[in-house]
């Protein structure tokens, strides 16, 4: 037997985020094991607590999808982290967890009750080609007239994102899944009117292996594209992105740059705790 959670990710109530499981002690456990029990569980991510193999890090993080694994995604990052510490752990460094993962060593720092993850770098960025663009209108059945820019976004599972004039442009998206070809994972942003509780609205679109989805809230999503558009002037130095809305959830995501780092913070609820046997 060995401890389970189940955390709902950048929300205040649950269940109305994105929720993760976190498996916990399972240094003995084989990869064939944990993909098994990913598969299990249905989620868009699990994890799965293991002790650090980089002296600097509070613990070692593997993160599955139904169909593969990841070296990095946000939400499980972060209900991760709010699992590992509510579970009795004390990390190294006060006010900061240090996760290792596939993609290195994410520091997790703590703000009240909200976690903040540092964002990765981006494994690719820059401008899409026009052909490309103009495959990832046809596969959103937009006009290539609406897009307003795109760019390579990926941090770990292939984000492209494309920028469009509203927020309602945004949540109106219709994607084509069959014609997503070699895109493996979308995201669409657009800004609200001044004044709402969120500055941007964002959608993602993944390919979980046999099938697309969407995914209700997504932390590696909003943190590159806060790489772009912050440094680009497309957005301020502070915002908050709403996501999910089409889903049902009201998912909210915290992007900061300091110091020329990308902050991605959100609200964890300990929604499941319980054993399991595995």
């Amino acid at each position: 037997m060995r401890a389970f959670s189940q955390v709902d990710v950048f929300t205040t109530e649950f269940p109305y985020g994105n929720p993760v499981a976190v498996v916990h002690d399972a240094d003995n456990l084989t990869t064939k094991q944990m993909a098994a029990f990913a598969r299990w569980t249905n989620l868009s991510e699990t994890t799965f607590l293991l002790s650090p193999s980089h002296p600097a890090a509070d613990y070692r993080l593997r993160i599955f999808t139904i169909s593969r694994e990841l070296p990095f995604a946000g939400h499980p990052t972060l209900g991760s982290a709010r699992a590992w510490l509510a579970a009795g752990h004390i990390p190294q460094r006060t006010g900061e967890v240090v996760q290792e993962c596939g993609a290195g060593l994410v520091t997790v720092r703590r703000d009240g009750a909200r976690l903040w993850f540092a964002a990765p770098p981006l494994l690719r960025g820059g401008p899409v080609a026009s052909a490309d663009l103009r495959a990832l209108a046809a596969a959103l059945r937009i006009e290539s007239e609406a897009v307003v820019a795109a760019q390579w976004a990926d941090n770990g599972p292939g984000w492209v994102a494309v920028l469009l004039a509203s927020a309602d442009a945004v949540l109106a998206v219709e994607p084509d899944y069959a014609r997503f070809g070699d895109f493996t994972a979308v995201g669409v942003v657009g800004p609200h009117p001044a004044g709402s509780d969120a500055a941007f609205e964002v959608r993602a679109f993944i390919d979980e292996g046999s099938r697309f989805e969407e995914d209700p809230v997504t932390g590696s999503l909003n943190a590159a594209i806060a790489q772009w558009l912050i440094p680009a002037g497309l957005a301020p130095a502070q915002y908050v992105a709403a996501q999910g809305t089409v889903l049902g959830r009201q998912g909210r995501v915290h992007l900061s740059q300091h110091g020329g780092q990308i902050w991605v913070g959100g609200d964890t609820v300990l929604g499941i705790t319980g054993h399991l046997e595995v």
